[in-house]
């Protein structure tokens, strides 16, 4: 195993001997006593991973202000809790998650989007690799075996296996190959990592979408070991509805991740089977606040001022997830596990805008505006949005049409990429909220292209980085939907700003509170940190020079 031999002793230890990891253990206990992964002295066998969808610096500051968050609470008081944290440049769940299990941002990660597009990629059905690249990758609720043909999402597991129409193929060495998440990202992950260099590790993770999150598993295809197939557009047989129509209806999903996670602090499987063990590196992901926060601010939803003050329906999410942590810290203590794990709190995204004053839904004006000087189909005939039977994902979708992706954010793959100068020109002479403006005029407004864009997130030419990004001003969203008041995806404020305590049992400094401004991205190399296994063993974080999080740097060893 490549560990961390950094140690440092105390001087004048009282009894057997102290082993101290500084800045972040101080655990007494008889020196030279090896743990169950081989690691001398060491406090943290097992980290937890909570995100927490939506959760913003502030709310963490609110709700542990005003008393209405006691467990997280207690996590903070006994952890670190940074107030500057932020999402590597975009926030929609796949770079956001893979900031935090990768370390990097998309330009290493590759990941941009749930739905967006690779040139270098074949169709579905094209499993010669014979014909037109470029395709609209689409990796969600459509991507599990119930999205086949454009079917009902009927099971909580997806129907058990991939939709094999979702699956592009890729010509390697020669070789026609079929592209599933896990083969889509660039980067490997903890869970692999981990399971490499700790002896006898297990992982586990529970997220939103069924098979779409196959990319967790990184490129080996077996970083997880127990990857949970919960699905959260699936109907629910009691409502007939999906589970994110209210968010008392998406707790009932976010019951299911709760219930995982204590069956895997138990020893359990993630269904309650016995046997597996305690996971070492473990965790999920919870949609109740994301929903509650999308809400019509007219029914409840999202926050009643600047000041983040939450609205009913935010302030009964925040409580539902501040119980749901509280019962599994209870478990952690119930079992015995608590003086020996990690516990990290924090979110793939906020959500944008807070503020309801700031809120411009000016529908999809990026498209619109693309599509009215042939820089795309002007009838909207490209990528998933022209199948032949009208079912987005069933693998009939246009190839090489370049492809758009709108939310508070415009991800734009050019068809013709010669082009690029005049779609910025043209973007630049429609820069209001006027139509056909795309409402990119404020000073928190810009648009990336060319050298910048390829220093942030890669170069174009590669095929999977997009030629443009339009950030529009902060509260914009492209959208006409009657049924959402905020969304995420970009850079917004609302967006990349957001809650992170971490509590590392036996800390020095129990409540601290940190200001440095710090990236998601420095959660993933954190964790192997905390585990005595080398961060740089991570890719992204080699590629990146991703550190960890201040208080847990390399000189602090």
């Amino acid at each position: 195993m490549k560990t961390i031999r950094r140690w440092m002793r105390v001087r004048n230890a009282v009894g057997a001997g102290v082993v101290v990891l500084a800045g972040l253990h101080a655990a007494g206990a008889a020196a030279s006593e090896a743990n169950e992964h081989g690691h001398e002295n060491e406090a943290v066998k097992h980290v937890l991973l909570i995100s927490f969808d939506g959760l913003h610096e502030q709310d963490v500051a609110r709700c542990i202000g005003s008393n209405s968050c006691p467990n997280l609470a207690l996590l903070a008081k006994a952890g670190t809790t940074y107030t500057n944290a932020h999402t590597p440049g975009l926030s929609d769940s796949f770079p956001g998650l893979a900031a935090l299990v990768t370390g990097g941002s998309p330009k290493s990660a590759g990941l941009f989007y749930d739905v967006s597009y690779d040139r270098t990629l074949y169709a579905p059905s094209d499993t010669s690799c014979t014909g037109k690249q470029g395709w609209n990758v689409v990796f969600d609720e459509t991507t599990g075996i119930d999205g086949e043909n454009g079917g009902a999402l009927k099971n909580l597991n997806g129907g058990g296996a991939f939709n094999p129409q979702a699956i592009p193929n890729a010509l390697i060495n020669g070789v026609c190959t079929p592209v599933y998440p896990h083969n889509y990202v660039k980067t490997n992950t903890i869970f692999e990592v981990v399971k490499q260099n700790v002896k006898g590790a297990r992982t586990a993770w529970a997220d939103k979408h069924a098979w779409g999150y196959d990319w967790l598993n990184g490129p080996s295809g077996t970083g997880v070991d127990d990857l949970s197939r919960t699905e959260i557009n699936s109907i629910d047989p009691a409502t007939n509805s999906a589970y994110t129509d209210v968010y008392t209806h998406t707790e009932k999903f976010d019951d299911l991740h709760v219930r995982s996670l204590i069956y895997e602090i138990e020893g359990k499987d993630s269904t309650g089977k016995p046997g597996a063990g305690v996971p070492t590196v473990f965790g999920g992901n919870f949609q109740t606040l994301s929903i509650a926060q999308k809400a019509l601010v007219t029914k409840g939803g999202g926050y009643l001022d600047a000041s983040f003050t939450p609205g009913p329906q935010v302030t009964a999410a925040i409580t539902y997830l501040d119980g749901a942590l509280g019962r599994i810290v209870s478990e952690l203590k119930q079992q015995g596990l608590y003086s020996s794990t990690a516990i990290i709190v924090t979110a793939k995204h906020g959500q944008s805008p807070t503020d309801h004053s700031k809120l411009v839904k000016v529908g999809d004006t990026l498209t619109a505006l693309l599509e009215a000087n042939n820089y795309l189909d002007p009838n909207g005939n490209f990528g998933q949005a022209n199948t032949t039977t009208g079912n987005l994902n069933d693998g009939t979708g246009l190839v090489n049409t370049g492809f758009v992706q709108t939310d508070d954010v415009g991800l734009i793959w050019l068809r013709d990429q010669s082009q690029l100068s005049a779609v910025v020109k043209t973007l630049k002479d429609n820069l209001s909220c006027n139509a056909p403006g795309i409402c990119a005029d404020g000073p928190q407004a810009y648009i990336l292209y060319g050298p910048q864009i390829a220093d942030r997130f890669g170069d174009p030419a590669r095929g999977r980085t997009p030629d443009i990004i339009v950030q529009p001003n902060p509260g914009v969203i492209y959208t006409s939907s009657k049924s959402k008041d905020e969304e995420h995806g970009g850079n917004a404020p609302d967006d990349n700003h957001l809650g992170l305590v971490v509590y590392v049992p036996g800390a020095h400094h129990a409540g601290k509170t940190v200001d440095e401004r710090v990236l998601t991205t420095q959660v993933a190399p954190t964790v192997l940190r905390l585990l005595d296994v080398d961060p740089d063993l991570l890719h992204s974080v080699a590629t990146e020079g991703t550190r960890t999080l201040p208080g847990f740097n390399r000189e602090h060893f």
